[in-house]
Formats: structure tokens, sequence, C-alpha cells
């Protein structure tokens, strides 16, 4: 899961990607960078680590130019190699700067294409370099200088028909301007806005409509499934739908955990939503538990608060702030490795221990996928004196990987893989367990549009949207995932005996 962000404009435009990639930076804390176009060329700043920590005013000085595009990386397969921070570059034709949200399936297969065929090297791991190429080969094939609409829109409707997967793209074509589309399944959100300056009208894409109202655009509406946006450095906007048979089905789980409360994608609120799945989840609660002695409810910060609000007042009990969240900690389900999630959970929360001193507590959080964080917490509410812990969550059972763009590859670090409820409750050692049943969490999120028939629910039911996911797909993600794990850590102990042996002597 990326942040993404596009402007064309007609003043400076590295302050305005700054500040939309600082409000997206729950999308990704890996890396960040910027790409601006000025005279005839591109300026980039990319590296790993935090927006605030990556852009310092040396590099804001030399990102010049009305036109730019910028990205927030979240390791989709566990790397964190610089190299695959975004956005990406190549040079032929024209010189077009990339970024992409998502992940595709069928990477390996592309990549002998790009390789054999199109004779276009690929540098890194990335999925969204390989993109990039395919794009830029389809390209390869105008004549002029200026590159028309519909060449834009030919070249998209190409791509669409080669890849497969997840992806919402922005890239900046030198001498030209900014095009953005999204996957034919719509799985990865992609907003588009507007801004009218002095010296007329400006545009805006971004993956979440918050990204939009922070730096002064109106929201016009989502990039539609399989569609693409082309706006020139003039400011003409064009769009077209480049999909043969477009199908809406977004992701559930931006709704459940990755984008933020005030953004709104596909129509949909994402704080509604939430405030629909504590009602569904209450509910649940209020049938299959009336037996339990519940005293009081207590969110996990931040993502489930307004879910266990709800369902506190659905089942009339008390709500408290139970844990306090250090803020400068990131965001643990997102942090690349096991070993980073389990050392943050403490550093990341501090229990207000009178609120669970002599009580049976009810904690909620937004899912529970590898168990750590889960278990850590019940120790803690356990230790600041709770009587009984029982936990919610608000999403089913995730009980398969995830193939779309989130660190879920492997079904064995699932903690529901393969398991009931029961055990799943004695893993993480709650009083009880109880999880949202998926048709409710599809109605609390459709609710908000009843237009969307379907959702990517493929964590909760296997079920992918592609259609090209199988068993042997998912072993050699999982293969392919393992080996960059052993290579990074062969890397860094070369890296440590030669720091080693290296060092100065007194």
């Amino acid at each position: 899961m990326c942040g993404i962000v596009g402007i064309v404009g007609h003043a400076p435009v590295a302050q305005d990607l700054y500040d939309g990639l600082t409000v997206l930076q729950h999308r990704g804390q890996d890396a960040a960078g910027i790409m601006t176009i000025d005279n005839g060329n591109f300026h980039l700043r990319k590296d790993n680590g935090l927006v605030k920590d990556v852009f310092h005013t040396r590099h804001m000085k030399r990102l010049l130019g009305t036109t730019g595009i910028a990205h927030c990386r979240y390791p989709t397969a566990g790397s964190s190699s610089s190299a695959e921070a975004q956005p990406f570059y190549v040079n032929s034709p024209y010189g077009i700067a990339f970024a992409h949200n998502g992940n595709l399936t069928n990477a390996h297969e592309l990549r002998e294409e790009v390789v054999t065929l199109a004779r276009r090297h690929i540098n890194t791991t990335s999925d969204s370099e390989i993109l990039l190429n395919i794009f830029a080969h389809e390209l390869q094939a105008c004549h002029g200088m200026v590159v028309t609409p519909e060449e834009i829109f030919k070249a998209v409707t190409t791509v669409h028909q080669k890849i497969r997967g997840a992806y919402a793209v922005v890239a900046s074509i030198i001498g030209n301007g900014m095009v953005a589309f999204r996957d034919p399944n719509g799985i990865r959100p992609l907003a588009l806005g507007k801004r009218q300056s002095e010296l007329g009208m400006e545009y805006m894409v971004a993956s979440e409509s918050v990204a939009l109202d922070a730096v002064g655009f109106t929201f016009i509406r989502d990039v539609l499934p399989g569609e693409a946006v082309y706006i020139t450095e003039a400011g003409e906007l064009f769009t077209q739908q480049c999909a043969a048979a477009p199908v809406h089905a977004p992701c559930i789980f931006e709704f459940v955990y990755f984008a933020r409360p005030d953004s709104f994608i596909d129509g949909i609120s994402v704080y509604a939503s939430r405030v629909n799945m504590g009602t569904k989840l209450g509910d649940k609660i209020k049938r299959e538990w009336a037996d339990k002695d519940i005293d009081v409810v207590i969110p996990i910060p931040e993502t489930s608060m307004d879910v266990a609000l709800q369902i506190a007042n659905t089942l009339d009990l008390p709500y408290r702030q139970g844990f306090v969240k250090n803020r400068y900690i990131g965001r643990t389900f997102i942090m690349p490795g096991q070993k980073q999630r389990r050392q943050s959970v403490r550093r990341k929360l501090n229990a207000i221990k009178s609120e669970f001193k002599g009580k049976n507590v009810l904690l909620v959080d937004d899912s529970i996928v590898r168990g750590t964080t889960s278990g850590q917490i019940i120790e803690m509410a356990r230790e600041s004196g709770a009587k009984k812990v029982y936990f919610a969550s608000a999403a089913p059972e995730i009980r398969f990987p995830n193939v779309y763009g989130i660190d879920m590859p492997s079904p064995h670090e699932l903690i529901a893989y393969g398991r009931e409820i029961e055990q799943i409750s004695e893993l993480i050692q709650a009083d009880g367990l109880i999880f949202q049943d998926i048709d409710d969490l599809v109605d609390a999120v459709r609710l908000e549009n009843p237009a969307i028939e379907q959702f990517e629910t493929s964590v909760f039911d296997g079920k992918y949207i592609t259609g090209d996911v199988n068993q042997v797909y998912l072993d050699r993600v999982n293969n392919d995932r393992n080996e960059k794990a052993k290579s990074s850590s062969r890397s860094k102990t070369e890296l440590s005996n030669i720091d080693v042996h290296n060092m100065p002597q007194d």
C-alpha cells in the first residue's frame, strides 16, 4: 500500500506535493519521493524514511516546476531498499516519471516480456518499474514530440490488456503533461480534484480525497476503474474509459484500516463506514454474547476508535480511552518486518491502569492479522488489573494472503490461517473473541454507496477478483519473499563484518 500524488499547476508545486504526501503518510512509512519538471528537466529527491525526514529545505529549493508527482512507499514484499523508492524514471520515450500504488499479479511474465521483447532493462525487483516500462514501450509507437490524448489512451488501453492486479498510477511525460489511471477493477483508490488560480485551472490526483483537501483542491470525483485521465501542461483535461469490461470492486481493507477516516473513497465516507461496522458488530455481540459481563468498551487506537464508540452505544456500555498512543511511532502493521512490529507495540501504547483495574473489558481493534499486537495488548490489559479481557475485531478472520499491495503474502504469518476462533482466542489469551461477519462488513461499507455491488475481499474469503491467483502463484510469491529476506539478512551480516574489520583502532 502506497500513497501517490500528482499536480499540474501554474505555480511551483513542490510544497503542495510535500503537503499532500504528508497527509498520505499513513499509507507508507518506508520511503518517499518527489519529482518535478522545470524548463524541460526532471528534478528528483527520494530516499528511505518519513516524508519529513526525506525532504529538507535544501531539497525543496531544488524541486522547481509547476508540474510534479510524489510517492510514499510501503514495502509490499518486505523489502525496504532505497533503490525501490519512487518515483521511477525512464528517459525514452520523451522522459517519463512514474509512481504506482498496488501490486501486479503477473509481474514475472511481464518482466520477461519487457526484457526480451521490448529490450528494456529492469533495475529493481519492483513491479512498479515493470509497469512503467510497459507503459513507456506503448508510447514508443508515438511519432511526434507532442503526444495526443488519443495516443495516451491507446497506450493505457494496451497496458490494461497486458497487466493484471491492482494499480493506481500517476505519471509525468516531459513536454506533454500528466497521466493517471486505475486498474479495471478499481481495487486501489484514486481521486481527482481541481483548483482555480489566477493563471487558470489546476488539477490534482491523489490516493485519497483528504490530500486534495489539505492543499486547497476541490474534489471532482473518483477516477473510474479502467479510466485514464490526461492533463496537458497547459491545463487541458481529457478523460476516457480504457478498459473493455471494467468492474468496480474496491479493496474493503481500505475502509477497515488503511484510509484516513476523513477521506471519501468511491463515494464512501470512511468514517461513516466504520461507524456502520460498529453498529453491525455491536448487534452481533448483543446476540451472541448476552451472557458476557462486560463493564467497559476500550478501543485500541486509532483506527478502531469510531467502531468501538458505536459498539459501546449499541450495547449501552461506557466507552473509555484505556490506552495512550505515542504518535511518534509508526503504524505497526505496515512496518517492514515482524521483529520491528513486535518491538514497537509497547513503545507505541501505554495503558491507563485506572480504566482496567478490577473490570471486565471489551477491547476493540480494526482487525487481527498476525496476532502480535493483539496478544501483547491483552497482556498489557491484564497487567493493568483487568479481571477479564474480551476482544472484538471489526473485520472478519484474515485467513488468506493478499496479492494486491498489502503485506500479507504468506498465509503462515496469519494467525487465523487454519485455525478456529477458539484456537485464535487461546493464542492471544483472550477470555472471549468475536469477529465481524463478512456479509455485515460488506453491508456496513456498501450502505454509504449502494451503487458498488462488490468489494475485493480476498483476505477474508480467498476469492481473488482478478481470477488469476492460484496456489502455484501464492507459493511463488512466498518463495520470492523468503529469498528476499535471506538476501537482505546476508547483506546486513556482510556489512556488519566489514564495519567491524575496518573500524579505526585507537
